[in-house]
């Protein structure tokens, strides 16, 4: 891997040079060997992000451009501006809204290590006497645009990249 530095993006060229009505995953860190993922997202005015948490990471969150608010588990709101830096502690739990121009932000968390097949641990694998069958599909909690893996049941957004889920 090369550890030399390199610059990847130039935030206010990339803002200017997104479509109006772009939303979701304006830009992703990508490169290989990386221990970090970082994500500009946008969301258009309105636009919103359901409650989620993320359970085992935390969150650097980054407002680049426009505002909105932010709802916490203990029912408080934060509002977000530009220039606005949020701590989300993993577990965690928010919603997101963007105000009426919009809200685009920048996060930044360790990588998560990559999904593997494998075999269940034993233990994962003996099942109470009352139970059967295989365990269910998780396919339709999986972002369709970044791949995440949903922590919520019934998810809107994805937390990582801002993309709608299909509908069900």
């Amino acid at each position: 891997m090369d550890a030399t530095p390199q610059v990847l993006a130039v935030l206010d060229e990339l803002l200017a040079s997104a479509a109006p009505g772009e939303r979701g995953a304006l830009w992703r860190l990508a490169e290989q060997g990386r221990e970090l993922d970082a994500n500009v997202v946008r969301l258009p005015p309105g636009g919103r992000v359901g409650e989620h948490q993320e359970d085992l990471l935390d969150v650097l969150l980054v407002v680049l451009a426009g505002g909105g608010s932010m709802r916490t588990s203990s029912g408080g709101t934060l509002d977000l501006a530009a220039t606005t830096v949020v701590w989300l502690p993993r577990t965690s739990r928010r919603a997101l809204e963007a105000g009426p121009h919009g809200l685009t932000y920048l996060t930044v968390h360790r990588r998560r290590p990559g999904l593997a097949i494998g075999s269940a641990p034993a233990a994962a694998v003996r099942a109470p006497a009352d139970e059967g069958g295989e365990a269910p599909c998780m396919l339709d909690l999986v972002c369709p645009e970044c791949g995440r893996l949903s922590a919520d049941r019934a998810p809107a957004f994805c937390s990582a990249c801002g993309e709608p889920f299909p509908r069900r």
